[in-house]
């Protein structure tokens, strides 16, 4: 009974971090960007960081909406000249949704707000700890993703 108790209370844990996560928006100043446009971005920038590309699917699922909800999104966002749509070479029904050249020129303010305001949090949390909390975060979503695969 106690295990069972103490499971749930664990994924009440985990729910919340979750949900905490996406209300957090790593800026303190009035941005040309909404929520979800912004962790749509910040998500094409941590592919981009990774040598990776994304397509609309694949956003759709990493923000939790839906593909039809992702295409306004990105159909907005490329109206303003902030992304662009690339073809595949292998597939050209694939598109990759990337950050448009001019993006940095247009949103620098932004981006730089943004970095300072993530320098101060960490500062504040502690170089060390933040260290600690990403390469922990990392070790327990690898092994999550580990599980999920072998239960296939």
């Amino acid at each position: 009974m106690k295990d069972e108790r103490k499971s749930g209370e664990n994924l009440a844990k985990i729910f919340r971090l979750i949900r905490s996560r996406d209300e957090i928006v790593f800026v303190d100043k009035k941005t040309h960007f909404n929520k979800t446009e912004i962790r749509l971005l910040n998500e094409i920038l941590a592919a981009k960081a990774e040598g990776k590309r994304l397509i609309s699917t694949q956003l759709a699922k990493r923000l939790g909406i839906t593909r039809s909800a992702i295409s306004q999104i990105v159909n907005r966002l490329e109206e303003r000249g902030v992304v662009v749509r690339v073809g595949a070479d292998q597939d050209k029904k694939i598109a990759y949704i990337e950050l448009s050249d001019t993006i940095l020129d247009q949103y620098g303010e932004d981006i730089e707000n943004s970095k300072r305001f993530v320098g101060e949090l960490v500062e504040a949390f502690g170089e060390e700890k933040f260290e600690t909390l990403c390469a922990l975060t990392e070790c327990f979503v690898a092994l999550a993703k580990e599980r999920i695969k072998m239960k296939k």
